[in-house]
């Protein structure tokens, strides 16, 4: 557990994701699919049942290159960060991380600490060595945040989300860890 005070005063509780989160995880979900349509998928679009939350959330932290971290503010998810390393011996070095902030706190600096403590745990883990993220080409202070931690761009993927029968690019960014 890491506790970070905010910009906005209030301490930021991070730590990893139990299976005792998941009820709350599932609303903290339907509420950010309304959020942003930055995400890979909107509202109504997540459908799992508890007990497969609860298990995703299990299994994600008995590997040892997966995290699956949250975000609290007074008791209360505000935010959730999950990177899952490849699952087969050539590819488990490196795997992708996607992250969300409740819309109500945004700009306070929640996302740019979890991704810190994603990049600190890889660094400590002796086993990641590369992050890799998808953002969407229109997502301006997505792509500034990661460039400032030090993300990287790789190419663009055409039409990877079909939104409103509007199609819109995605950014492949990438962080090396050595």
């Amino acid at each position: 557990m890491k506790e970070i005070k905010l910009r906005n005063g209030k301490n930021l509780m991070i730590e990893n994701g139990d299976r005792c989160h998941a009820k709350e995880m599932m609303e903290y979900i339907d509420k950010i699919s309304i959020e942003s349509d930055f995400l890979t998928f909107g509202q109504g679009e997540f459908n799992i049942t508890l007990e497969d939350e609860e298990k995703f959330i299990e299994t994600t932290s008995k590997k040892n290159n997966a995290l699956f971290i949250i975000g609290q503010i007074d008791g209360k998810i505000v935010g959730n960060l999950n990177f899952s390393g490849g699952e087969r011996p050539r590819i488990a070095h490196r795997g992708e991380m996607g992250v969300s902030v409740l819309k109500e706190y945004w700009g306070q600096g929640i996302g740019t600490e979890l991704i810190k403590y994603l990049i600190h745990w890889a660094k400590e883990s002796d086993i990641i060595k590369k992050i890799n993220l998808r953002v969407r080409t229109d997502n301006v202070s997505g792509i500034n945040l990661y460039k400032k931690l030090g993300f990287v761009e790789e190419g663009i993927i055409k039409r990877e989300f079909l939104i409103d029968n509007k199609f819109y690019d995605s950014l492949c960014m990438g962080l090396l860890i050595d």
